[in-house]
């Protein structure tokens, strides 16, 4: 009894950061979307937030005294932490920065949300079943989230449309299998802040490449690109990516929990909607447009029942 309530606490508890982390992911939707329409390139937006990341995440963890710890665990299988780590946040990060051309903040920040039941679908490989029932509200979040573009989808050229969901749909693949096979690569022995830091050091050799391009195609950054790219850094990079990793690790023996905790990300949506409106000006969704937010919120609760 005692143990069923401890992890009824727990998976709340996850809920609570997981919603917070989506809050914070927001500003990487806005301030990308903000770049974009400043002039920025797309490329130096992507790598400089790696670029600033890594600078903060090395400080953090070099206070707890873990860097030890983490050198060690690279070592040890330093192939695979180079590969997740690149699929976890390049392949993640690259592309969702490329779709951020096409359209407004949270037409990028609703699509991402396919990476609700991508998360789901990659349960099998890693050796449980998909949880049923959550890929139905997951579904219901989808139908919300579909129904908060509808007017926004008619003003695009389908060349743009599709160009943007391709990229959308590789980034939302990579970001959980790239999570889940290092959390199963690491075990226990690393800690949520020491995993990231190691993930985001094993992704700068992507960075760099990707950096070179960017200075060959479009010269430097200007000084107002790499402040916002600083802040994303900030906000995103380390503050948002450890309280989803930490909520993520919270319930990472349940797979049904874990899927629900993934879905918390939908908030992003309703937190770049509202960031997108009174920091860029976007017009709000239409009268179906809100009917959506209200089915995604209902798909996040109906999540929340079934994994209680």
């Amino acid at each position: 009894m005692k143990i069923v309530k401890n992890e009824d606490q727990n998976w709340k508890k996850a809920f609570l950061v997981g919603i917070l982390a989506s809050m914070f992911f927001a500003f990487t939707f806005v301030f990308n979307r903000s770049m974009n329409l400043g002039g920025g390139y797309w490329l130096w937006s992507a790598s400089l937030r790696y670029l600033f990341t890594l600078p903060i995440m090395f400080l953090l963890v070099w206070k707890q005294h873990g860097l030890s710890a983490v050198f060690s665990q690279i070592k040890k299988n330093m192939l695979a932490w180079v590969l997740w780590s690149t699929v976890g946040f390049g392949l993640f990060y690259l592309p969702l920065t490329m779709a951020s051309v096409y359209g407004e903040s949270w037409f990028v920040a609703a699509s991402w949300q396919l990476t609700i039941v991508a998360g789901i679908m990659l349960t099998p490989f890693f050796g449980n079943k998909i949880p049923v029932k959550n890929l139905i509200f997951s579904g219901v979040i989808l139908i919300g989230i579909a129904m908060l573009q509808v007017s926004h989808i008619e003003t695009m050229q389908t060349k743009g449309l599709i160009s943007a969901l391709c990229l959308i749909l590789i980034a939302a693949f990579s970001y959980p299998l790239g999570n889940r096979k290092m959390m199963t690569l690491c075990s226990e022995n690393l800690s949520t802040i020491e995993r990231v830091f190691g993930m985001t050091l094993c992704s700068i050799p992507f960075w760099l490449i990707a950096s070179v391009f960017a200075y060959a195609s479009h010269g430097a950054p200007s000084g107002n690109q790499m402040l916002q790219s600083f802040i994303v850094a900030l906000f995103s990079g380390v503050i948002a990516t450890l309280l989803f990793f930490e909520a993520t690790n919270m319930v990472r023996n349940n797979p049904k929990q874990l899927a629900f905790i993934e879905a918390t990300q939908a908030g992003e949506v309703i937190f770049t909607l509202i960031g997108g409106i009174l920091f860029l000006k976007d017009p709000f969704p239409s009268l179906i447009g809100f009917i959506g937010i209200l089915i995604i919120v209902i798909g996040m609760i109906g999540n929340s029942l079934v994994s209680a």
